[in-house]
């Protein structure tokens, strides 16, 4: 028997029970389609993040108060001296800008309108260490930091927040905390993501923070400090030298620093690692339902055999071999768990489509990514359901003596 007519066989007993091989192939479907719609969801989501991550700002780096595993006990805070100290070029050659920056939570209003959001302090460097642009306006300058003014940069869906629109909004003034300020630009929208919108903000001179909104104690304590390094290739060598300018300030020993050096890197490779694991536990769960199909395959197979143990003693009779009986009954099983995988490819791309239109709808756009490695990878394990869920009730098939199959009853 040739593989072409092993096939038309089974197409011809599949037929010939289509309602009990449809609910067969159902379960294939519902497994292979979750296991699509999973992975597809949880690449988007990962893409979505490290995109989010990566708009941040340009060879950056973060530095955090207090150490990695929390070893060290009251760790000494940042300060504008730190600062300073890490954009000296002899001490840190490899450092292009610092940005320190105050953050807190803060109600601005507009006439009737009012929203709370998190503003920040910040300096001149920021917006090139952040990759900043503006659609209008202007940025804050050195001489909005010495004047200490009231002055703001809002984002595009604070300012439509406020406003109603995010054009034209230059020269109003809002209230921060019921203080006046003067709006002097807008920034150009970056969009939402899966860590938040970053359109939702609002910036002031850092050392109106400091002085009016912020106050820290001691007073020149930032929150974080942003790095630009000179060059991509020299994030990890301007990260060394951070960490020795911070160590011989705060007096602390290899191993026991009070303070946290973390690159955009590490931030993508943390973020990577947290969704991936979660993608691969989505799968795995969506991959249970596929081993429920193949269960099912199993028993319609055993039916099967029990239903054409006197066709199979009559084949083997007129000299069917065993191989003969045993293709058969795989081909048959192969053929529900194909079908039913490419059905669910389809079913799977689809779900996953739907849940990417919910989620942009919702406020956190990302788009779910169906990657052929995921189609490949339900391609060949809905074939491999089918076989191996097969196997048993095709050799049990192949098994039968002649004589005892065509006395079956």
């Amino acid at each position: 028997m040739n593989a072409w007519q092993s096939i038309v066989e089974a197409l011809e007993s599949l037929n010939a029970n289509k309602m009990r091989s449809g609910l067969t192939i159902l379960g294939i479907v519902i497994g292979v389609a979750a296991v699509i719609a999973m992975l597809a969801i949880g690449a988007g989501a990962q893409s979505s993040i490290t995109g989010s991550i990566g708009s941040i700002g340009t060879n950056l780096l973060f530095v955090f108060r207090g150490g990695e595993d929390d070893s060290v006990r009251n760790p000494e805070p940042l300060t504008v001296g730190d600062a300073e100290a890490i954009s000296d070029v002899f001490a840190a050659p490899s450092v292009e800008n610092v940005a320190p920056v105050l953050r807190g939570s803060a109600e601005i209003s507009y006439g009737g309108e009012a929203t709370t959001l998190e503003i920040s302090g910040v300096t001149p460097e920021y917006f090139s260490v952040r990759n900043y642009a503006i659609t209008e306006g202007e940025f804050i300058t050195e001489e909005h930091m010495l004047g200490r003014a009231s002055v703001i940069l809002l984002g595009p869906e604070t300012a439509e927040n406020l406003f109603g629109r995010s054009q034209g909004v230059t020269g109003e003034t809002v209230r921060v905390e019921g203080q006046p300020f003067r709006v002097i630009g807008v920034l150009e929208s970056r969009g939402g993501g899966m860590m938040g919108s970053q359109d939702n903000t609002a910036l002031i001179p850092f050392s109106t923070a400091q002085a009016r909104l912020m106050r820290r104690n001691p007073a020149d304590r930032v929150d974080i400090i942003m790095v630009q390094a000179v060059d991509a290739d020299l994030v990890e060598q301007a990260a060394e030298e951070i960490s020795l300018i911070l160590r011989q300030r705060h007096r602390t020993e290899v191993g026991a620093d009070d303070f946290t050096v973390f690159t955009q890197q590490d931030m993508v490779d943390t973020a990577s690692s947290i969704t991936g694991i979660l993608t691969i536990f989505l799968g795995g769960i969506a991959a249970i339902s596929l081993l429920v199909g193949g269960i099912g395959i199993m028993n319609i197979m055993l039916v099967s055999v029990t239903e054409r143990t006197r066709e199979i003693g009559l084949r083997k009779a007129l000299g069917a071999r065993r191989r003969d009986i045993l293709i058969q009954f795989l081909t048959e099983s192969s053929l529900l768990s194909l079908v039913g995988g490419l059905i669910g490819i389809a079913l799977g791309w689809a779900i996953a489509m739907v849940v990417g239109q919910i989620a942009a709808n919702s406020g956190t756009p990302f788009d779910p990514i169906v990657g052929m490695d995921a189609v490949l990878l339900a391609t060949l394990f809905s074939a491999a359901v089918g076989l191996f869920f097969g196997i048993y009730p095709a050799n049990r098939a192949a098994s039968l003596e002649p004589v005892e199959a065509l006395r079956y009853e």
